[in-house]
């Protein structure tokens, strides 16, 4: 009883138990010596300067370029005024920018106030800067401490990992659909591109070199509706003429790839409000970047659609037994152009987030993104045959893919060995999916 209780926990939270460790053996792996950046690190350091200096004594900030560097020297400047010192000038850049800096001191100069990358650079240089300007002969670095922390762990990278993941992740939603009713769907990477050219054209025609914020919508509207239109039509070639989908979708791909070139005339499109980028830069909500935001808001609803709804089980059904579902009165053509449309209008979303966070719709976007989709929802636990899927799954599932591309960037995996990993990630997924049939 128990054997069968643990192989019923692995099979429901599997792939969730594979991220956790994926994320703690990532985390253990990029753990390395930070510096403290936060306000009441600032103030302590200032403290430290201004015991062993006299009151107006003159200081430099040095911050190297990265993560709340322009914060932290903020802070720093903000709490050494408020000990009596005076900040002489606040830098925020490279090592060639401090020593241009510390070159151009023509006053007698204390401190040095740091992080630990630009310390680094200030222990080295100090002494052959300091034999050629007497500004610096009696100069000291102070530098702020440091502490262990996993790269991977930082607020920013974990941002950034689902801000990556999120275009794949909604079109996986679709996606998730289709493949539970055993169908794939191989041209949502070319609908974005579709998708990214319709909309920025549609943005252009209507309000020229100076488009507001009216325009933005209608032209994201165009781009997401033709996208779902194209997606009712695939449906409609799977159930009315009973094509393999895996032809119908084949066709698609290229067919709205090329229109995206012959639309674009091979060039990007560049959309001239700034403000078009809110849906694919902006962070509105608690910091979270808006395009999160808006895949947890689509995976919950979706969720609900599958688990709480007539639909949701029409899915269930027809990718389980399409005839005996017809025999049950479930609408099976109906159903197979519904999750079609769905998958095309979910692709149309995703080439609007693409041409939102460049500002440009680009001809050249979506690349390969349909194999990426189809792994997330292929690791997510979803079955390739069809009848067997979960939505949260393929939330897990495109996170995965995410964690481990991002991993390998920064560990420094090159490029050519990513596309291996993620190709013995998909056959595991599969072999995995395999096994659960074997073994039920």
């Amino acid at each position: 009883m128990m054997k069968m209780d643990f192989r019923s926990v692995l099979s429901e939270y599997g792939n969730a138990l594979v991220l956790l460790l994926l994320c703690l053996g990532i985390s253990l792996v990029t753990i390395e010596e930070q510096s403290a950046t936060s306000s009441s690190a600032a103030r302590e350091l200032a403290m430290e300067v201004s015991a062993e200096n006299p009151p107006g004594s003159n200081v430099l900030v040095l911050v190297r370029t990265g993560e709340g560097a322009s914060r932290f020297a903020k802070a720093l400047s903000e709490s050494l005024s408020a000990e009596g010192l005076q900040v002489v000038e606040s830098i925020v850049g490279t090592p060639a920018d401090a020593r241009k800096a510390l070159e151009s001191q023509k006053d007698e100069l204390a401190a040095i106030v740091t992080g630990e990358h630009m310390a680094v650079f200030a222990s080295g240089q100090l002494p052959a800067l300091a034999s050629a300007n007497d500004a610096l002969a009696r100069t000291k670095t102070y530098r702020t401490e440091t502490y262990l922390w996993p790269n991977f762990l930082k607020k920013d990278n974990l941002f950034n990992v689902l801000k990556q993941v999120s275009v794949v992740a909604i079109i996986a939603i679709g996606m998730t659909l289709v493949i539970i009713t055993a169908g794939i769907d191989l041209s949502v990477g070319s609908l974005i591109a579709f998708s990214g050219v319709v909309c920025a054209l549609a943005i252009q025609y209507l309000g020229g070199s100076e488009p507001t914020t009216s325009h933005l919508w209608l032209g994201s509207l165009a781009g997401i509706l033709i996208c779902a239109l194209i997606g009712m039509g695939t449906g409609g070639l799977v159930t009315v003429f009973r094509i393999p989908a895996f032809i119908v979708t084949l066709g698609v791909m290229f067919i709205a790839k090329g229109l995206a070139f012959i639309l674009s005339n091979s060039e990007p499109i560049p959309v001239g409000n700034e403000g078009f980028a809110w849906l694919g830069r902006g962070s509105d909500l608690f910091g979270l970047p808006n395009s999160v935001s808006l895949m947890i808001l689509l995976f919950v609803l979706a969720h609900v659609v599958m688990s709480r709804t007539s639909i949701g089980r029409y899915v269930y059904a027809v990718g389980g037994n399409p005839e005996a579902a017809r025999l049950s009165g479930v609408p099976v053509k109906w159903v197979l152009v519904f999750v079609y449309a769905l998958c095309g209008l979910l692709a149309g979303l995703g080439g609007v987030m693409e041409a939102s966070l460049h500002v440009t719709g680009d001809p050249k976007s979506g690349t390969l993104v349909e194999l990426q989709v189809i792994a997330a929802v292929v690791v997510g636990g979803t079955s390739l045959a069809g009848g067997r899927g979960k939505i949260f799954g393929t939330l897990v599932g495109a996170l995965i893919i995410g964690v481990i591309r991002n991993g390998m960037n920064l560990t420094g995996v090159e490029a050519h060995m990513q596309s291996v990993v993620y190709g013995v990630v998909i056959l595991i997924a599969v072999m995995v999916d395999q096994l659960k049939g074997r073994f039920k």
